[in-house]
């Protein structure tokens, strides 16, 4: 492909997609200002190597966001803290107080409980593809999948109906 066209071709990559992979950066880093420097940094990664990025490059895209997600969790090594005063926007019609207790509760998660969760949910991944983007086992995958609503149900009781069984 010609340069021009490449050139074309991200472009029109990142205006059609850039909403939805900030969506799920914001899912990983629960920070609109995160979230959008780890869609930055992946584009920018993902712009110099767009000629040779064969098929589809959105998963490779959101690899990069999640890679660059847990190197930037592993390089600050801060201990994650709820800050009452977020931002993140509720959906039309949800129960502002379900929105806060589950907030609340993925916030007690560890980095990888929660990406895993939104891998699976939100993103609608199997068990098999999650471990492939993730770079580790399929066991791995469930045994922190399983760990992760655990963490939920205990910590968020109240929401074990929104949860509802293992997937």
């Amino acid at each position: 492909m010609a340069p021009m066209a490449d050139e074309d071709a991200f472009n029109d990559f990142v205006a059609a997609r850039t909403p939805a992979l900030t969506r799920t950066a914001y899912l990983l880093t629960r920070d609109h200002h995160l979230a959008e420097d780890l869609v930055q940094t992946a584009l920018f990664k993902a712009a110099k190597a767009w000629h040779r990025i064969e098929g589809e490059p959105e998963p490779y895209v959101r690899r990069i966001i999640y890679t660059e997600n847990i190197s930037r969790w592993r390089r600050r090594r801060v201990v994650e803290t709820f800050r009452p005063g977020y931002d993140a926007p509720a959906a039309v019609g949800d129960d502002p107080d379900v929105h806060l207790a589950l907030e609340h509760a993925l916030a007690e998660l560890t980095l990888r409980q929660r990406t895993v969760l939104v891998l699976r949910y939100f993103e609608d991944l199997t068990e098999a593809e999650t471990a492939r983007v993730l770079g580790i086992g399929v066991g791995t995958v469930k045994s922190t999948h399983r760990r992760a609503l655990d963490r939920l149900r205990a910590v968020a009781p109240d929401l074990n109906e929104l949860i509802g069984a293992d997937r």
